[in-house]
């Protein structure tokens, strides 16, 4: 089996996204390669439509079978439930809906929490009893809106286990958890997750172990010495916001300061930036050469195994909603290794004439507005070329995945039994919540966010 190279920088189990962007970006990315083919044939051979670059087909059945699994064949309606104010703007929950409502006997639809309500005591939409919810936010933001607008039906929902993910995957859903696979214990999961760990912990004024072993007397003042090696992150951020990243963000101070300000941060060992790198052509006045990168790679499991990949790209963070965008991905089957494969497509984009170029940019930018390819941000960025995989190396991604779900049972269990008390800092009225909706590894879409290299990393 063909190993890759990486690590993990932080899991999701409450609503993690991507899944019918990657199909999105596959439809751009395999027409931008064939249209740079009738330019100047390259003569390799890659996969753009392996079902594990749909993610969202995966997700959808597990929608459907836990719809089937509690009503049988008889029809019924599956919430997309999101914040209001992105009901019009994310495109891929747009889709999901659409998508739903095309199974037979299933009406999908996209709504706010607060459209939900309460008649002859069923949870309903209009009138119609809702059979499955998938809410696209966390506990916080659930409670959050709970205080705003009395979502009373939903919590219902919650507590009939209609809602996917389970908010039970809730207390465990935190960057916080590294910290046990990093630390004394760490013998509880599998080895290969464990040493795909980066070393973690939370950030206050305390005592602690380094990522050789050492005591750390003072993990604040330690952290300001050894900053450039380090990165700050929120214990429950998302889209990039809080992060700071030591040499990306030069000043220690004031990632200190915003960390211990903010409260309920963790500090993570640095992954080298070039592992998880590609240098990628691109066009700036008319000329074209190699811009680096940062290349993350989410992977996408549910209760029956891996259900796809979500390539992105940008700077530090790669996230979307902190100006990211994502790549296609392809399966190399060419007899060539990947980093061979993409020096040669390098080479060859780096060729053409700056205005044949200009104008594959301009069809793949059209391409993107005509799809909704959009986020809050606005249109979002695809690469020029495809990340490479060998074969080989979706097996490896496939048992990885397998690991990290039986890892994520493992978390469960010690936080049902007591044992993460310590490391939970969340409000006792999420934690009720939680406790009305365990997983047990039930239907849920859970990622991990990898910092992966397939072979085309830069070599410094």
């Amino acid at each position: 089996m063909e190993e890759f190279k990486g690590y993990h920088s932080e899991w999701n189990l409450g609503s993690p996204g991507g899944w019918d962007y990657q199909r999105l970006t596959q439809i751009i990315g395999k027409a931008v390669w064939q249209r740079i083919n009738q330019i100047r044939p390259m003569k390799l051979s890659l996969d753009f439509d392996n079902p594990y670059f749909s993610p969202v087909d995966g997700f959808i059945d597990i929608l459907v079978q836990t719809h089937k699994s509690r009503a049988g064949q008889n029809s019924g309606l599956i919430a997309v439930v999101a914040e209001a104010e992105t009901l019009a703007d994310v495109t891929e929950n747009i889709n999901l809906a659409k998508r739903l409502g095309a199974v037979d006997g299933i009406s999908g639809v996209l709504m706010a929490p607060q459209e939900l309500e309460l008649s002859n005591g069923q949870v309903c939409w209009r009138g119609q009893p809702v059979s499955v919810i998938f809410m696209d936010f966390n506990t916080d933001v659930l409670l959050a809106l709970h205080r705003q607008h009395d979502l009373t039906p939903v919590l219902q929902a919650v507590k009939e286990h209609r809602v996917i993910n389970p908010r039970g995957t809730e207390p465990f859903n935190v960057k916080s958890m590294f910290e046990l696979l990093t630390g004394p214990g760490s013998d509880r999961f599998h080895t290969e997750i464990v040493q795909r760990t980066p070393w973690t912990r939370q950030f206050f004024d305390r005592k602690t172990e380094s990522p050789n072993g050492e005591i750390i007397e003072d993990l604040i003042d330690w952290t300001r010495r050894n900053w450039d090696n380090l990165v700050l992150k929120p214990e429950r951020g998302y889209s990039g916001h809080g992060v700071r990243v030591g040499t990306v963000n030069h000043d220690a101070d004031e990632a200190i300061g915003l960390a211990l300000k903010a409260g309920d941060y963790i500090v993570q060992e640095k992954i080298p930036l070039s592992l998880w790198a590609e240098e990628i052509p691109h066009l700036m006045n008319e000329k074209i050469d190699f811009k680096r990168y940062q290349t993350d790679f989410r992977c996408l499991m549910g209760p029956h195994g891996m259900l796809g990949f979500v390539g992105r790209y940008g700077g530090v963070p790669t996230n979307v909603g902190s100006g990211g965008g994502f790549q296609p991905l392809a399966i190399l089957s060419s007899d060539m290794n990947v980093r061979e494969a993409v020096d040669h497509i390098n080479d060859t984009i780096s060729s053409l004439d700056a205005g044949e170029l200009l104008q594959v940019i301009e069809d793949q930018n059209q391409m993107a507005m005509d799809c909704d390819f959009t986020y809050l941000l606005g249109p979002v960025k695809i690469a020029l070329r495809p990340r490479l995989i060998a074969a080989g190396q979706i097996e490896a991604l496939k048992s990885y995945g397998q690991k990290m779900w039986a890892d994520c049972l493992t978390l469960e269990n010690l936080w049902l039994t007591g044992q993460l008390d310590e490391l939970i800092r969340i409000e006792e009225e999420e934690l009720e919540i939680a406790r009305m909706n365990p997983w047990h590894g039930s239907a849920a879409i859970i990622a991990s966010d990898g910092l992966f290299g397939f072979g085309a990393e830069p070599l410094n």
